[in-house]
C-alpha cells in the first residue's frame, strides 16, 4: 500500500506574514530556501515512484531544491481559491465576518469546500491507482490538509486540527488496511 509523502513549501514573504496566498505566485525568502535545501537531506529521490507537484512558483522550487527537479506539475494541487480574500490574514478577514474560518465559512469570489474536495480526491486517487510504494507531494498548506482529510476520509471541517510548517514533511499511509496518518509536520 502506498504511503504519500506531503510537503509543504518553504517560507515566502505572505506565509511568514500569515497572508492567504493561492493564485499570487510569490517566491521563497531566503529562509525558505534554507529550509528547502535542508529538505535534501532527508528526502532522496531514488525513494519516490511517483513525485507530484502544484504549479505554484513556490512549491516547485521547494521541489526542485529539495532534490526533486522535474515533478510532474499537477493543477489539482494548486492551494484554495481564496477569491476575495487573496493577500489577506486571517485576522483582516475577521473584521469583516467575525468567526470566519476557511474551514466553515464561505469563500466569496473563492473556490468551494466541494470544488476543493473534489480536485484533492482525485489527487487520493491518482496516487492510490498508481500502485506505487511511495509518492510525494509539493504543494500548500490548506490544499495539502484537506488531500490529507481526503486521504483519511475526515470532514473538511476536521482541517483547522492539522496545522502545517512551512517547509514541513507529513506522510499519510495506512495502519493496516486502514488509512493513517503515519507523521505529521516532520
Amino acid at each position: 500500500m502506498t504511503e504519500l509523502y506531503l510537503v509543504r513549501h518553504g517560507e515566502t514573504e505572505w506565509s511568514k506574514a500569515g497572508r492567504h496566498t493561492s493564485v499570487t505566485d510569490v517566491d521563497l525568502t531566503d529562509d525558505g530556501v534554507r529550509q528547502a535545501e535542508a529538505l535534501r537531506g532527508t528526502l532522496d529521490p531514488a525513494d519516490f515512484q511517483l513525485a507530484l507537484c502544484s504549479p505554484r512558483l513556490r512549491a516547485r522550487r521547494t521541489a526542485a531544491l529539495a532534490g526533486f527537479p522535474d515533478p510532474v506539475i499537477d493543477g489539482n494541487l494548486a492551494e484554495w481559491f481564496y477569491g476575495d480574500y487573496e493577500g489577506l490574514t486571517s485576522d483582516e478577514i475577521r473584521r469583516q465576518v467575525p468567526h470566519w474560518r476557511i474551514w466553515n465559512s464561505p469563500m466569496p469570489g473563492g473556490e468551494t469546500k466541494v470544488a476543493v474536495i473534489a480536485r484533492l480526491t482525485e489527487v487520493v486517487e491518482r496516487v492510490r491507482r498508481s500502485g506505487v510504494e511511495r509518492a510525494i507531494c509539493f504543494a500548500h498548506g490548506h490544499s495539502l490538509r484537506v488531500l490529507a482529510l481526503c486521504w483519511l476520509d475526515i470532514d473538511i471541517a476536521r482541517g483547522q486540527s492539522f496545522p502545517l510548517r512551512t517547509a514541513s514533511v507529513s506522510i499519510v499511509g495506512y495502519e493496516k488496511e486502514s488509512p493513517a496518518i503515519v507523521r505529521w509536520n516532520a
